[in-house]
């Protein structure tokens, strides 16, 4: 294995998957909430953090599976959050067996109708590189990261953006098109068959909030909306977050 992990306290175990732009310290500020009831496992993703770059198209649900195998973990709760959201719901349609329990926290949607808007957003922020401040300023100035950026948490929030940033300069080209499987997740959320948990702030954009109600169409799922949260909630709201998980794991 060549992921970087952490993993902390014991009992049933909780894999944390990391949204894009952000690493492991993404979930900073909850494993600590966690880990007194649950074994926490933490990962930076292919090219994130203390993790190797990607030499080639990565597979990030592989790379999911990989480290459950090195671990020796038959099965385990998904916890993702935005793009590690992505990944998490892929892997609960790939491999149901390894899932106990899936929390889907403002997931990204592979095979979604992104709106012009948003993506529009996506390229005006690529378009700010090799400029990593103006890449930044950009990415938070989404109203999606209006809570997160007047908070205590958003000298965090720009440091796991700006080293995501600089390590994506060194990634090969072949790492910007990730092999997701086909047909898109957007197509299958009705085979999903763990116990899905959702979690979204009410201070998002409205893509992420369209994405949420395509969700729906999972069969055994529950959904929290967090008053006053935004795309970043892991950060801003973890005691809320934590316990949540939490009762739900539990349940």
């Amino acid at each position: 294995m060549d992921l970087y992990y952490e993993i902390h306290g014991s009992g049933k175990p909780i894999l944390m998957i990391h949204s894009g732009g952000a690493d492991s310290r993404d979930w900073s500020l909850i494993t600590p909430l966690l880990q007194h009831r649950f074994q926490v496992i933490t990962m930076d993703g292919r090219g994130i953090g203390s993790s190797p770059s990607p030499v080639e198209q990565p597979n990030y649900i592989l790379d999911v599976l990989s480290l459950l195998d090195h671990l020796n973990l038959p099965q385990a709760a998904i916890v993702g959050h935005s793009m590690g959201g992505q990944i998490a719901t892929e892997f609960a349609i790939h491999y149901p067996e390894r899932v106990s329990e899936l929390v889907l926290i403002a997931p990204a949607l592979s095979g979604y109708p992104y709106s012009d808007e948003f993506q529009d957003y996506m390229k005006h922020v690529g378009e700010a590189a090799p400029d990593v401040e103006l890449m930044i300023e950009r990415s938070i100035g989404a109203p999606s990261y209006k809570v997160a950026r007047s908070s205590p948490q958003r000298e965090l929030m720009v440091d796991m953006l700006r080293r995501h940033f600089m390590r994506t300069f060194t990634w090969p080209a072949a790492a910007f098109a990730p092999i997701w499987p086909a047909p898109p997740a957007y197509e299958r959320l009705e085979e999903i068959r763990a116990r899905t948990l959702f979690i979204i702030g009410d201070q998002e954009l409205p893509d992420n909030l369209l994405v949420a109600e395509s969700f729906e169409r999972v069969p055994d799922i529950r959904f929290i909306r967090m008053t006053g949260a935004d795309h970043m909630v892991t950060l801003t709201h973890p005691e809320a977050v934590s316990q949540h998980i939490s009762d739900f794991v539990e349940d």
